[in-house]
This record gives C-alpha cells, structure tokens and sequence, in this order.
C-alpha cells in the first residue's frame, strides 16, 4: 500500500514537472511581439446541390505580396507572421487599413461535399473585388480577373463574376488583390472584397448571377427610362438644330441632353470597359453637360443679351472642358508607378479643385436671371437648376478629400428617399428629373416664340417685296435715240436700290427723267423709304424737269424721316438732242466712255434740313457709252478681302460693256451688297431705239 502510495506521488511529480516542461517550451515557442495565435478556421458547407453558401465570416489576411501566400500548406494562424482576420462583407479600408492601396492576400480554409446526385463541379461567384485579382485553388491559380501591374487594367462598374473551382472538396481558397491608388473622391474604405462570395453547383451559380442581374436591371428602370428621355430630346433638338442653325438654344439642348447618354454608355451599362478610359473620358463629358446647361441658362433666362456675361460664360466653359479633359488623360495613366502616384493625386486634386469650383456657375446664372422678369416655364427652369446645381455641387465637394474628413454627408445625399418597385429615388433625381422637364418645356416655349417672330419677319419680308415691286420697273420706257439696258441685283430678298425712267410732257415731251439711288439699311424699313421716294419724285416730275430741283424737293421731305439713315440719288434729265443734264447727292459719280464724271460734291439725302445741289450739263454724241450705278458694283469684294476697286471700275466701264456684263462681273468678284447698273449709248441715225432689263423675278404681291 505504502509503495503504491509513493509511487502514485512520484507520478504526480513528474507529471507536474512534465507540464511545466511543456509550458515553457510553449512560452519560448510563442511570437515575441506578444501577439495571440487564434488557430485558423475551416469553414464547412455541407450537401452543395441546388443551394448556394456564402464564403463569409472569418478570412485570413494580409497586406503586401508573395507568391507563397497561394499555397495550401502555410501557417496562416491570425497573429502569426503578419496575418489576421477580416470578414469579406466590407473592404479592408473599412476594417483597419483605411486608404492602404496597393497588394493584400485572402485566405480561407474550406471543406465542402457535395449532395447525393449533384453535379460534382463548384463554382464561385464574386460581387465585387477592389480592383484586380487572381483566384488560387490550393497553390494553382485558377482565374484572373483584370490586370495587374506593371501595366494595371481593371473595369469599372462590372457585376458578378463567376469562376470554376473543378471538383474542390478540402482546401484554401486564396485571392490575390491589387488596389490602384486612390483618387480625389475616394473615402479610402474600400479595398480588396465589397461583398463575400458565393459557392455552389454551376446551376445554382447560374440561377444566382441571373437574379443579381435582374435585381439591378430592375433597379435602373427609371434611370434607363430618364436617358432614353435625354437621347430622344438630344436627337430632336439636333435635328430642328439642324434644320435653322440660329436656333442656339437647340444646339446646348442636344449638347446638354446627349452628355448623360455618353455618360450612361461608358460607366453606366457593365460594358467590358477599363476604369481609366471610363473615367478618363466620363470627365470631360459630363463638363459638356454642365456647359450645355450654362448656354441654356444663358439663353433661357435672357442672360445672353449682356455681351460680358457671354464672353465670361465661354471663358469659362473652356477652362472647365480643358481642366476636365487633362484631368481625365492624368486619369489613364499609370499610376501604379511609384514616383507618378504622388504627382499624379497632386494634380488631380488641384484639377478637381478647379472644375468643381465652374460646377457651381449655374448658382450664378440663376441668381442674375431672378433679376429679370421670367414666365412661369424659365421659373421653373430656375428652381429646378437651382436645386439641381446646389445638391450636385455639395456632394461632389463634400466628397473630395473625404478619406481625411471622414465627412458621410455626401453618402447621405446620395442615398434614396424612397423606393417603387426596386428602383431609388434621391434628391438629386428628382431634382435632375424636374430640371430635364423644366428645360424641356421652356425650350418649347422658347422655339415656338422664336417660330413666332420669324413668322413676323417673313410677313415683314413679305410686305416689303410688295413694296419693292415699285423700286423696279417692270418695263423700260424706249428712249429715242438711244440703247438703253439695267441690271438690278440685291444682296439680299429686299434691297435699297432702286431706279426711275419718267418720260416727260409738255415743253419736254420726249425727254425723261432717270432717277437712280440707294437707301440705307435693308428690310421693310428700306422699301418704305424707297417708296416715299419714288412717290416723291413722280409727283415732282409732275411740276419740274429741273434735277436739282427734284433732289431739292427730296431732301425736304426725307429730311426727319430716315431716323439717322440717308439715300444717295443722282438724278438726270435726258433730251432727245444728246444732252445730259446731271445733278448728284452724295451718289458715285457716272461714266462717260469709260472716264469719270466729275459732280460737285453734295450731302446724300435727308442728312441737312437744307441742301443746295447743282447741275452740269453732257453731251452724248453717236456711239458715247454713258454708265450709272449704285456702290454695290465698287465695293464687291472678293474672299481675300480685296475690293473691286476704282481701278477694275474704270477698266470695266472703258470696254463699254452693258449692265449685264458689268454686274456679272462685280459678282464674280465677290457680291456684298445690291448692284444696280444702268448704261445709255447714243446710237446713230437710222438705229432703232431698244432697252434691256434684268431685275430678279419678285414674290407675288
């Protein structure tokens, strides 16, 4: 009994020593830096068949890069050799590695079997991952997803990504992940998974990605329906744009509405695009979105009347298009590159400061434009723009700079009031939506008020060609003893030329009188005037034969009228014997055989309440070529800027040529304003009188 006894106490002793062996190897055994070892989960799912299982819970990690972390075989305790625990849920930035970008590896240990019948092969589908990574199935890698460096590509806005695991059953699931350097708008939470992924058997992976996928078309309904609403209003606008291009307002409402669509193409629809040239080309886009909304509002709210404003508003849609676009090209470059990544976030931060700074511009426009007296459309325009620019501009500013702030403000704004049939409404939808309707109508206010005052001008126009048809002859009287021809060619549908032939009575029976002359401006307001005048003058010739005289009795009752215009007029009395008797207010002097006739220089007509005018006397002579015409014919200028001259005048008119031929010469040469030739030649005894005229066909009265 006794040496039971001592020997159970000398087990007890050894025991003991035993254990405080094992203790001690065990505490000189354990990681200096005193950090715990939490052994390393297995996750177990059980019977995979139609099901699926989410990889959450539990993951190894680790920042930094080496191949080695893809084996199966490597201790991954959490607090052994730089590894921990996450959850997959959320980025790593959110859980401790706030803004770290660059390499981090995933690990988990799973151990699955798969139901009596089911198909024997896993998938694994993946929400999303921050920004490219590799799968590897025990130490093999069995996807890639995007690109990694040196030469980064990753895409952006992507869905769920399915990937084969083969026949998995025991082992570790590793993800290796490249996170690109963040940019301005960056919270720096993000980072490595945004959601856990799934495992299941391809049917049931297939079944999942296809609901996902119309989980979130359902949810775009209303975004899709808001764009197809901006293309169909871009392409009208284009189009009536197109059919009168002084319709400006059209022009930015198809700049405005077919920004957005652009936008929705590339980040927007999941296409296979990269995140730089997404990004890269989404900024300058959505700059022509905000200028085209600027020149709206310029003209919407009768802003574009004060030429500064003008000037300013295309000063700064250039800086804003130029800050945009090198912002985006700085966004297509690598920045993976160590020594570019810091000079590449410094300049897109100075950048950003600037084109956020132009996107509050609208805030001005529609401060200036509550000063003018608006309907109740571009009221609404002002509201909406308004609303609109004020939330747009403080989430983006809010969200600049954010990962050191930590402001969420910005989140919040974003976030959805409400929800219809899977699709969120935010403030800035609404307020976008009410924006588009708003715009929409005042711009069909504004087209069918522009329809209205050019159905005005054509009326206008319309009168003033009835007025026109007596600034024209329709016939020319036969001069005796001479050939007469005229040539009339307005610049535009109603001109300020205008000429008379009045054969005379009395003590000058056979004589005439030829009045030919100009009036300054164009338009209805010139065809009336012209219509005084030649009034005027028949009723004068009815008293005188006298041309200066009749200018006199011009000057008189034009004088008052012409509301700071003039008329040049040179009027001539033509006798059967050859003479010519010539007065002249401020006209080009005529021609005589291809040399000038020098006239006393007068004031044009209208422009003093008195005007002395005198005559001279020409004699024409068998075969003399005699030219008058208005300074249409002179200042014809050709496309470098050349005028016709006095010199090509003078060589013109010494090969004696008809009004025909001298008006088509002046227009070859450049028309710029209405011609008007008239040419007398003295004919011979025995030649039979003749006259020509060429004058454009009138609207119908």
């Amino acid at each position: 009994m006794g040496n039971r006894q001592g020997v159970g106490r000398a087990q007890k002793r050894w025991a003991l020593a035993a254990g405080c062996l094992a203790g001690m190897l065990a505490l000189a055994m354990a990681p200096r830096c005193g950090a715990a070892v939490t052994p390393t989960p297995v996750q177990t799912i059980e019977d995979l068949g139609k099901g699926t299982a989410k990889l959450d819970g539990a993951w190894q990690f680790h920042l930094g890069d080496d191949a080695g972390w893809a084996a199966a075989g490597i201790d991954d305790a959490a607090g052994q050799s730089g590894w921990e625990t996450l959850t997959a849920d959320t980025g790593w930035g959110a859980q401790g590695h706030a803004s770290y970008t660059g390499y981090g590896w995933y690990r988990k240990h799973v151990h699955m079997t798969v139901a009596p019948g089911a198909a024997g092969d896993v998938l694994i589908a993946i929400p999303h991952i921050d920004d490219v990574y590799e799968l590897y199935w025990n130490g093999q890698r069995i996807a890639v997803h995007g690109t990694m460096p040196p030469r980064p590509s990753y895409f952006y806005g992507e869905g769920v990504q399915t990937f084969g695991l083969g026949a998995a059953r025991d082992g570790v699931l590793a993800v290796r992940v490249w996170k690109a350097p963040l940019n301005s708008f960056d919270n720096g939470l993000t980072g490595g998974f945004a959601a856990a992924p799934v495992v299941g058997a391809p049917e049931a992976i297939a079944a999942l990605r296809a609901q996902s996928d119309y989980r979130w078309l359902r949810s775009q309904q209303y975004f899709f329906a808001l764009q197809s609403l901006y293309g169909l209003v871009a392409l009208l606008s284009l189009l009536f744009w197109l059919r009168d291009r002084s319709q400006r307002v059209l022009l930015w409402m198809a700049v405005y509405c077919a920004s957005p669509v652009v936008a929705m193409f590339l980040v927007e629809l999941r296409l296979p695009l990269s995140f730089a040239f997404a990004l890269g080309w989404l900024q300058p886009v959505l700059s022509l979105h905000d200028v085209g909304l600027w020149f709206l509002l310029l003209w919407l709210l009768k802003l574009h009347e004060s030429p500064r404003l003008a000037r300013f508003t295309k000063v700064l849609a250039i800086i804003s298009l130029v800050a945009t676009s090198l912002d985006g090209g700085l966004t297509m470059l690598d920045w993976s590159q160590a020594w570019l990544a810091g000079w590449a976030q410094l300049a897109d931060a100075l950048l950003t400061v600037v084109f956020t700074l132009t996107q509050a511009y609208p805030l001005v426009l529609v401060v200036l434009g509550i000063r003018k007296r608006l309907d109740s459309a571009r009221w609404m325009v002002v509201i909406f723009a308004f609303l609109s620019s004020g939330l747009f501009e403080l989430r983006i500013a809010l969200e600049q700079g954010s990962r050191f702030t930590h402001w969420t403000i910005s989140d919040k704004l974003a976030s959805p009031l409400f929800t219809i049939s899977g699709n969120p409404f935010s403030a800035a939808t609404l307020a976008e939506t009410g924006l588009l309707l708003a715009i929409v109508y005042a711009v069909y206010r504004y087209s069918r008020e522009a329809i209205e005052r050019q159905q005005a001008i054509e009326q206008e126009l319309k009168s003033a060609q009835e007025l026109q048809q007596v600034l024209i002859p329709e016939e020319l009287p036969s001069l005796k003893g001479f050939a007469l021809t005229s040539a009339y060619r307005p610049a535009s549908e109603v001109g300020g030329d205008f000429f008379q032939i009045i054969p005379l009575e009395g003590a000058f029976a056979g004589s005439a009188l030829i009045v030919l002359g100009d009036v300054s401006g164009k338009g209805l307001r010139a065809a009336m005037t012209v219509s005084l005048i030649v009034g005027t003058v028949r009723t004068l010739a009815e008293g005188t034969a006298d041309p200066a005289e009749i200018l006199t009795g011009l000057n008189r009752r034009l004088h008052g009228r012409l509301r700071g215009g003039f008329t040049t007029c040179l009027v001539m009395r033509l006798d059967v014997d050859g003479s010519c008797v010539v007065a002249n207010a401020g006209h080009p002097a005529p021609f005589l055989n291809g040399e000038e006739i020098v006239t006393p220089g007068t004031l044009p007509l209208g422009v003093a309440a008195t005007g002395h005018y005198e005559e001279q006397t020409v004699y024409l002579r068998a075969g003399d070529h005699f030219a008058a015409y208005t300074d249409g014919l002179l200042e014809a200028r050709a496309k470098d800027g050349e005028l016709f001259s006095f010199d090509r005048l003078r060589d013109l008119f010494a090969g004696r040529p008809d009004a025909a031929h001298a008006t088509e010469a002046a227009m070859r040469f450049g028309q710029q304003d209405d011609i008007t030739v008239l040419t007398l030649t003295r004919l011979g005894v025995g030649e039979e009188s003749r006259t020509e005229l060429i004058a454009p066909v009138l609207a119908p009265a």
